[in-house]
């Protein structure tokens, strides 16, 4: 294999005509040099050098690799040089997939941080929903995603805690989930409702884990929902509610994000949380620019 450490010493050799003068340019010994140049040698399978009297004269072969020596090197510096800005967070980039209610309370403040404090690091948002946002992280299509995950014991906590077994899992936040009724529905006025007390009521659910985990906390309180409309969007769920064609129970996140117009937002028990994380994989984790990122949504996380 031939070495760019061997190249530099032939270009030194070249260029002074001998090991002595090639050794003072290089600042090492002589005998360093006949050293690296018989590697080289050795690894090229054919002599490079003649001496001639006093002088060292390149073979054909000696010419060839000089010649395409410059590049080489050329490049390796460029690369080295763009290494070196990466890992000082001078460059490099991010890809950053996050769920909706994320991608509007969580991810602004930390990306405008980010673009503060490392202006040379490129960050790209898209949005999915668990377990897609996982896949895309799997399959490379991303380095970072916010995902969440619900508490307790069901099927659909069990199923996160597995998916994720071999990722770096950051928690960020725990994100209760509350109640959505119409402004001038029978409940409007309560400060707390149990699920059980909306049993008869016509539902409005939000993306399918989200669902699914609606009909899992319900049928513990022992009902099954009856599902009318069925949204990945939240403003379309806070319009539905607010329109008075069905409740619904949304995270804060989305609250959050969302003008909720016409429709009262009750604490609803028992109380159901999911949790917030950023996920990564073990590899990206060391890599700065994602290191970095990382802790951006950490903090916006705690404000």
């Amino acid at each position: 294999m031939i070495e760019a450490r061997h190249l530099r010493v032939l270009r030194a050799v070249a260029g002074t005509g001998s090991f002595s003068a090639a050794a003072r340019e290089l600042g090492c010994t002589q005998p360093a040099v006949s050293q690296q140049m018989k590697a080289l040698e050795q690894s090229a399978g054919t002599p490079l050098l003649i001496r001639t009297g006093r002088e060292m004269r390149l073979t054909q072969a000696g010419e060839a690799l000089v010649r395409h020596a410059a590049g080489i090197l050329a490049g390796l510096t460029a690369a080295e040089e763009e290494v070196a800005a990466i890992a000082g967070l001078r460059a490099g980039r991010v890809r950053l997939v996050s769920f909706p209610s994320g991608s509007s309370t969580l991810v602004p403040t930390a990306l405008a941080a980010m673009r503060a404090e490392h202006p040379g690091t490129r960050i790209s948002l898209v949005e999915a929903e668990p377990p897609r946002s996982v896949e895309m992280l799997r399959e490379g299509d991303c380095d970072l995603a916010l995902a969440f995950r619900y508490g307790g014991a069901s099927g659909s906590a069990a199923d996160s805690v597995a998916e994720w077994e071999d990722l770096v899992v950051r928690p960020l936040l725990t994100d209760r989930l509350v109640g959505l009724v119409p402004e001038g529905h029978r409940l409007a006025g309560a400060e707390r409702v149990g699920m059980a007390e909306l049993a008869d009521e016509p539902w409005i659910a939000g993306c399918p884990r989200c669902r699914r985990h609606l009909v899992e906390v319900c049928e513990g309180v022992g009902f099954t929902p009856r599902i009318d409309f069925a949204t990945d969007d939240y403003p379309a769920v806070v319009g539905l509610v607010g329109a008075g064609l069905g409740v619904a129970v949304l995270p804060e996140l989305a609250v959050e994000s969302v003008r909720a117009k016409g429709v009262s937002t009750l604490v609803v028990e028992p109380a159901v949380e999911r949790e917030v994380v950023a996920l990564t994989l073990p590899d990206l984790a060391r890599v700065p620019a994602v290191a970095a990122t990382l802790a951006q949504l950490e903090r916006a996380a705690r404000r």
